[in-house]
């Protein structure tokens, strides 16, 4: 088995990245998806972010407003780290699971948006950082998720600077291009994690 991290800042285009290598055959544990799932309406992770934050995190059917929460804790570091401390261990908990009922020849991509900010490199094989440019990451955030230019800088603020980001990479896949080319790139890259893969259970 190849544990391979995978990371790259807001609007860097790590999603497509994952997607792809996905269509490759990567087994994929998607930090951001399980984040949703252990905070789901009836779970003990919810309760815990809502005994921390107060009821007006929650929406009208009782589910998390994930934007409001995002005001919150984006705008303040003692916060995000509250709410971090909650949800990260509990993400560590499934990821783990997961990766456990993986297949031992498997190539396991975990999907980890935090990856740099929390020091988990030592946990894989090697890093992927998917990089873009601070001006193409802005562009993507208010062009296709509709956020204002000043949330989408709030976002990105909070996250790793680009260079820590690209100090713990194995490998960069720049993603300043267009999708053709980084369908090319992702295809190349996948080839070297079978590679890898092959020679880790030889």
């Amino acid at each position: 088995m190849l544990k391979v991290g995978l990371t790259g800042g807001i609007g860097a285009g790590k999603s497509e990245v994952s997607r792809l290598l996905v269509e490759h055959g990567a087994v994929l544990i998607d930090a951001d998806r399980i984040a949703r799932e252990v905070v789901a309406p009836g779970t003990a992770g919810l309760a815990a972010v809502v005994d921390a934050f107060g009821e007006g995190v929650l929406a009208e059917d009782g589910s998390l407003d994930r934007p409001k929460l995002g005001s919150i804790v984006f705008a303040d570091a003692e916060k995000l780290a509250v709410l971090n401390s909650i949800v990260h261990p509990l993400v560590g908990a499934r990821s783990h699971e997961l990766e456990e009922a993986a297949a031992e020849d498997s190539v396991v991509v975990h999907d980890v948006p935090l990856l740099a900010e929390n020091g988990l490199a030592p946990l894989y094989d090697l890093v992927i950082v998917v990089d873009a440019s601070p001006e193409t990451q802005l562009d993507r955030l208010v062009r296709l998720r509709g956020m204002t230019e000043e949330d989408a800088r709030a976002r990105m603020a909070a996250q790793a600077t680009r260079d820590k980001r690209l100090e713990i990479a194995d490998i960069v896949i720049d993603n300043d291009v267009p999708l053709e080319v980084l369908q090319r790139r992702v295809r190349d890259v996948w080839a070297e994690l079978v590679r890898r893969a092959r020679g880790a259970s030889e």
